[in-house]
């Protein structure tokens, strides 16, 4: 019977129409493992570029090359009196610990040991997007102190993206809600209080000197980084429960270098069982007997931002901070107090009402912060 090529045509169809079918099922396949199988990957770190190397400074002289290139960088360098200060060296190894999802931007990581208090322990920092853009490149940046609560060891938990700090203060610059914080993120005590024990951010006798960990050499750790102040305008404090009250204690022990704090849900007393038979240096770190002294001494002005929920501890701690603030809130010390209805002792809280409840525009306002290149 004679061949015929109608038939073997249609056969050749057929067996195209199920080649491309079986093609079409892989490759669906294949999609559906790897949205299945991308997050969890993605989870274990799979994808991540954690504990990779990272530097925050441009430079500017191999972009350019040679003497030219030095000559340049020299004349872009900011004026003598500008007030800026930039980065001092020596400079420490960052390596990423984390992305912000929204934006892109690095968390970094160094282990710093204090020339001052002798402690060694870590430090996470977070740069805002302006920080890169070159606009700004000889401009300094405000920096904020980040203080956790509880143990603050071994980790800060705000360098967690979780808690949306970082996301917050990216959007709220870019909004003119804030000024665009450099983050610094340290420990807060030097191990883990799973037996109560926490060092009230002092330098209690005997004890490491998690005061001078917290108000000098993280300060210095920054500086000798990053493009930053010269004076107390461009330094504040923020944090939550213990790490609000060790923000509000820095503030008004060294009013000279650090101007402002937003502390939430603070304790307003130090109450460190470390701090038995040391009754003299207990006071010398009480918010309370520090707000009288610098009211005696008319100044310099601090702002003090507050703010406490209404419910769970919070509801024990709001008539305490009320009256702190009510107290002392008068001559150089300025309070913007803050009630949070409905919110409770954590983070979450905490981080929505700053820009809710008007705490991070009020500091923002009587602080400095970068200027672009005209």
């Amino acid at each position: 019977m004679p061949h015929s090529p109608t038939g073997t045509y249609r056969s050749h169809r057929r067996s195209r129409d199920g080649r491309a079918k079986r093609w079409a099922l892989a490759l669906v396949v294949a999609t559906a493992l790897g949205l299945i199988t991308w997050p969890v990957l993605d989870h274990f770190g799979v994808f991540s570029d954690n504990g990779e190397p990272i530097s925050f400074e441009q430079n500017q002289q191999s972009d350019q090359g040679g003497d030219s290139g030095r000559t340049a960088d020299r004349r872009a360098q900011p004026s003598a009196g500008s007030g800026v200060s930039m980065p001092t060296g020596p400079t420490a190894s960052f390596t990423i610990a984390g992305t912000v999802p929204e934006d892109g931007s690095k968390i970094a990581v160094t282990k710093l040991t204090g020339k001052k208090s002798g402690f060694t322990g870590k430090v996470w920092v977070w740069v805002p997007p302006q920080y890169k853009d070159p606009k700004y490149a000889h401009s300094g940046f405000p920096v904020m102190i980040a203080l956790p609560g509880g143990a603050g060891y071994p980790v800060n938990y705000w360098m967690g993206t979780d808690l949306h700090l970082e996301s917050s203060i990216s959007q709220w610059s870019k909004e003119g809600k804030s000024l665009p914080f450099i983050l610094a993120m340290p420990v807060l005590n030097p191990h883990g209080d799973d037996d109560g024990t926490y060092w009230d951010a002092s330098d209690i006798p005997g004890q490491p000197k998690m005061g001078t960990w917290l108000t000098e050499d993280v300060p210095n750790l920054i500086k000798a980084n990053f493009r930053t102040f010269k004076s107390r305008d461009g330094w504040a404090f923020m944090g939550s429960s213990t790490g609000g009250f060790a923000g509000l204690k820095s503030v008004l022990q060294h009013p000279d270098r650090f101007k402002a704090v937003i502390a939430s849900g603070p304790d307003v007393v130090p109450d460190s069982r470390l701090w038995a038979g040391h009754p003299a240096e207990k006071a010398a770190n009480n918010p309370d007997l520090l707000a009288e002294k610098l009211i005696q001494a008319k100044g310099p002005q601090v702002y003090l931002a507050l703010q406490v929920g209404t419910t769970g501890s919070d509801a024990q701690t709001l008539p305490k901070v009320r009256k702190f603030a009510n107290t002392h809130g008068k001559g150089p010390i300025k309070t913007k107090f803050s009630v949070i209805q409905g919110g409770g002792h954590n983070a979450h809280t905490y981080v929505p009402n700053m820009v809710n409840g008007g705490l991070i525009q009020w500091i923002s306002a009587h602080m400095r912060g970068p200027v672009a290149a005209s």
